[in-house]
């Protein structure tokens, strides 16, 4: 246990994401540091300001000045380098998707709880607090059959992009569509649900560029749609007997902006709001609390688990049309 000492963090990758969101949530966080950035690029690990940049991302992992690695790499990358990190003992937070399918992730967990190391999915949505007011919604709401709907959209994938590439881990199903089957999981209150239809749109690559399921439970049934070509546009609904629940903006990706959930109860309507703030912060709080000895809630390996073996279904089922 590190005890009172921050936890210092050593990123593998200097691109947007780690630039833009998670460089500015360590340097603000409390009980963190920006210790080390590894990129091939050492000027741009330099940008990020950390106490030193690194020109590999092996020197990251192996450094005995780090605590904890967070990846920030193409999704074929994940699972090399979470081992990697793991196996020098490191904690690990690594971008979604955790792994290309169930079975890494699940290998991964084998891995993290050998080494006894957290490893933790940055889904960094899972810690904003109407995210989480939602989950308390769901948790709380009645038996009656739920019809959810979550989806996640935009256009304008660049060539070149490791997203259009199948064989690192491309498509919007893997890309975007998982916060929708995460949110859908979380409205269902399931563990496992059945894959009912699938209408897919393949592009020129042979990844999919938009994924429409349709998922089914014994609470009731989730329709959820990642793409690359559509319009951007995020959101999460749910209707139940005597409840409906609406995130009202932007529903996986608000940050730095007050936010609401629409709530409708035994038909007497009220919002719920939330302040601006940064759940990238919250989340780098939230593990090096843990890594320090504190509480402090992660998003669990086994719901990270459900996730893919859910997106795993989704894959593998041929597509249906009508959607």
């Amino acid at each position: 246990m590190i005890g009172a000492a921050p936890v210092r963090w050593g990123f593998l990758g200097a691109g947007f994401i780690a630039s833009r969101a998670l460089a500015p949530a360590v340097h603000a966080a409390d009980g963190a540091v920006l210790q080390v950035v590894g990129a091939r690029d050492v000027d741009r690990a330099a940008a990020l300001e950390p106490v030193r940049a690194a020109g590999s991302y092996a020197e990251v992992c192996m450094s005995d000045d780090v605590d904890a690695v967070y990846i920030a790499l193409a999704n074929d990358d994940h699972m090399p380098w979470a081992m990697e990190a793991l196996a020098a003992g490191k904690h690990v937070l690594c971008e979604k998707p955790l792994g290309l399918d169930a079975t890494q992730v699940a290998d991964l967990t084998r891995a993290a709880q050998a080494s006894g190391q957290l490893l933790v999915e940055a889904t960094w949505s899972r810690w904003h607090p109407r995210t989480r007011r939602f989950e308390e919604l769901m948790a709380a709401a009645g038996h009656g059959p739920r019809d959810v709907r979550a989806w996640f959209t935009f256009r304008g994938v660049p060539e070149g992009n490791y997203r259009l590439d199948p064989a690192r881990g491309g498509g919007a199903l893997l890309d975007v569509g998982c916060y929708a089957v995460s949110a859908a999981l979380i409205a269902l209150g399931a563990d496992a649900v059945e894959v009912a239809e699938v209408e897919r749109q393949v592009g020129p690559s042979g990844i999919d560029l938009t994924t429409t399921a349709v998922l089914s439970h014994a609470r009731g049934t989730a329709t959820v749609t990642g793409s690359f070509d559509r319009p951007e546009s995020q959101g999460i609904t749910v209707q139940a007997p005597g409840l409906s629940v609406e995130f009202v903006g932007q529903a996986f990706t608000t940050w730095h902006e007050p936010c609401a959930l629409r709530i409708v109860e035994d038909g007497v309507e009220r919002h719920e709001q939330f302040a601006a703030c940064d759940p990238y912060r919250l989340m780098v709080e939230a593990m090096s609390a843990r890594i320090r000895g504190g509480e402090a809630w992660l998003l669990p390996l086994s719901e990270s688990a459900v996730v893919a073996a859910t997106l795993d279904a989704i894959a593998a089922s041929p597509a249906t049309a009508g959607l």
